[in-house]
Parts: C-alpha cells; sequence; structure tokens
C-alpha cells in the first residue's frame, strides 16, 4: 500500500527572490559614486568635486526584503570614470576596470548629467554591451534650471541608443532613488540571494580605510592636487580593547608624484595632513564602529602613474 503525498500548499512555497548585478557606467564626475552611495542607503564607495577619484571596482549591495522572506537583492557595481584624454599606465587600468565591470551584468545604469551629452558620454555609450539592457540616468536633474528643456533632450538621446528606460533624477533625493530601485527590480532574475541581508559591500575594511583617506585627500586639497595622488595601507591591525571593545591601528601611506605635492598635503605646520587624519578617523570609526588610531605618512614616488608594475603593487588592476 503506498502512502499519499499531499502536494505542499501555497502557501509554504518560498517566496520570490530576485537577484542580479547592475553596473553604474560614465564619464568622470557624472555623480556615479554619490548615486552607489545613495542607492546602497549608506557611504561605501568616495565621493569628491575632483574627476576621477572612484578606481576600483567597487561592489554595493542593497537588500529589499518582504515579510515572507522574498525581495530583491540588488548587487551594484561602480566604475571609474572611462578615460578618454590620458593614455598613462593607471588610466588605462581604470579603462580595464569599466570594461571588465559591464562584462556579464544584468543591467546597466548609464550616468550622465540631465540635459548633457559630450562627446565623452558617447565615447562611453559605444561600449556598452548591444543585449544589456541600459537604463539612462539623468542625473543632476536639480541642477537644471529650465526643466522644459529636459523632454526635447531625452527625445535626442533616444535617437542615440535603444534604451530600456529614461530616468531625470537627483541622486540627493530619497524619493527619486527609491524610483530608480523600483524600476531596476524587474530587469533581474528570480534567483537566491547571493550575500546576507544585512551586508553592504563585499570590499574589506581595509580598502574602505585607503578609499576614505583618499576622499579627505582629495576634498582638502581642493583642485591643486593631482588625480594620481593616491594612498595605501601599511598596517591594519586589530585588537580588544577594555574602554572601546574593538581597536583598530592603521598606518597609510599617501603617495604624491612630486615634492610641492608632498608640502601641500602636509600644509602649514602639518595642519592640513593633520585635518586629512582627524576627518578620516571619524568617519571610519562611525563606519566600523569601533575606536580608530590613524597614522599617516606622505612619500613622493615620481612617475607612478605612468609604471605599469608601480601601478599593479598600488593595488589596481
Amino acid at each position: 500500500m503506498t502512502e499519499a503525498h499531499s502536494l505542499p500548499s501555497a502557501s509554504t512555497a518560498p517566496a520570490p527572490q530576485r537577484c542580479g548585478l547592475i553596473a553604474i557606467v560614465g564619464r568622470p564626475n557624472v555623480g556615479k559614486s554619490t548615486l552607489l552611495n545613495a542607492l546602497v542607503g549608506q557611504k561605501i564607495s568616495i565621493t569628491s568635486r575632483k574627476a576621477q577619484t572612484t578606481r576600483h571596482r567597487i561592489t554595493g549591495i542593497r537588500t529589499v526584503a518582504d515579510e515572507a522572506g522574498g525581495g530583491t537583492q540588488y548587487v551594484f557595481v561602480d566604475t571609474p570614470g572611462f578615460q578618454t584624454r590620458h593614455t598613462a599606465a593607471l588610466n588605462k587600468s581604470l579603462n580595464k576596470t569599466v570594461l571588465g565591470a559591464i562584462d556579464g551584468v544584468d543591467l546597466v545604469l548609464f550616468v550622465v548629467e540631465a540635459g548633457s551629452f559630450t562627446l565623452a558620454d558617447a565615447k562611453v555609450l559605444a561600449l556598452l554591451p548591444p543585449d544589456t539592457p541600459v537604463i539612462l540616468v539623468a542625473n543632476k536633474l536639480d541642477t537644471v534650471h529650465r526643466r522644459a528643456e529636459v523632454a526635447p533632450w531625452l527625445r535626442d538621446m533616444q535617437e542615440r541608443h535603444p534604451f530600456a528606460e529614461y530616468v531625470p533624477m537627483s541622486a540627493k533625493n530619497p524619493r527619486d532613488v527609491q524610483r530608480l530601485l523600483a524600476i531596476c527590480a524587474p530587469y533581474l532574475p528570480e534567483q537566491p540571494w547571493w550575500y546576507g541581508e544585512d551586508e553592504l559591500t563585499d570590499r574589506s575594511e581595509k580598502f574602505l580605510a585607503s578609499e576614505i583617506v583618499r576622499e579627505k585627500l582629495f576634498r582638502l586639497t581642493g583642485d591643486e592636487l593631482p588625480y594620481t595622488s593616491t594612498v595605501v595601507v601599511e598596517k591594519f591591525d586589530e585588537e580588544k580593547s577594555r574602554a572601546h571593545g574593538r581597536l583598530v591601528r592603521i598606518a597609510a601611506t599617501i603617495v604624491v608624484e612630486r615634492e610641492g605635492h608632498k608640502a601641500m598635503v602636509i600644509g602649514e605646520k602639518g595642519e592640513r595632513l593633520k585635518r586629512i587624519g582627524t576627518e578620516a578617523r571619524q568617519e571610519l570609526e562611525t563606519l566600523m564602529d569601533c575606536k580608530v588610531f590613524l597614522e599617516l605618512w606622505v612619500k613622493v614616488r615620481s612617475g607612478w602613474a605612468d609604471d605599469e608594475a608601480r601601478v599593479r603593487s598600488f593595488g589596481y588592476e
């Protein structure tokens, strides 16, 4: 006599989950890192007014769950702005990173400034894979004074590429960010999530430390310092502390190309370097929820951005 097996009821079936890779691409300084941070809901990628601050492929994760355990996990890949003017080893490395990041993704967010389309934008657009859906993100809409001019511009953009969607928005507007997330969700395949619900990035704290020091470096030196300056973390040691619970000691070197740049970073009586260190330490303590001791040095390595071996030694692919 065989046992009867009843089919599981619909209520016990697992709730559907969506998960997929979304590349954020565009020329330098269109707001890609600001958009990534807004989409993830916390800062994981550095932002600066200086063009070309993002140098690595950075994965940011945003999970929007429903009560049944289903929902969508967005895995964002931030890319360096594609370099069209320079041929140094660093720029070649950055461009290779862009091309690697858009290979095999489920969706591309092509970010431009609303109402603007430059030759540099066109060169990035030409790189996008023809078989991957692309959403045009017309960012910095808050800076457009005449909104009526956006409609004819969007019509022009429709002739440039068969975009899947057109999203005029500001990365600084939370409602716009939520709208973009909702638009992206249907493009991601139904499959189990790759990361835990509370994970925000696959990058290490050591990597984030170097990024935050670099952000403060660029913010506090303005346009005086060339973007070829970089930060190398020499030491990242963790220990338990009775007073703080967790204590992290970080030693990092700011690498510049000229003696004049070194003096600029250090500042009068060391004040600028001290401020870079203080602001970076405070942000790291908030981000890592621990006590941080941060030591900074400045070294001159002339021509490093043109030296492929040195570019690799500083952690660029």
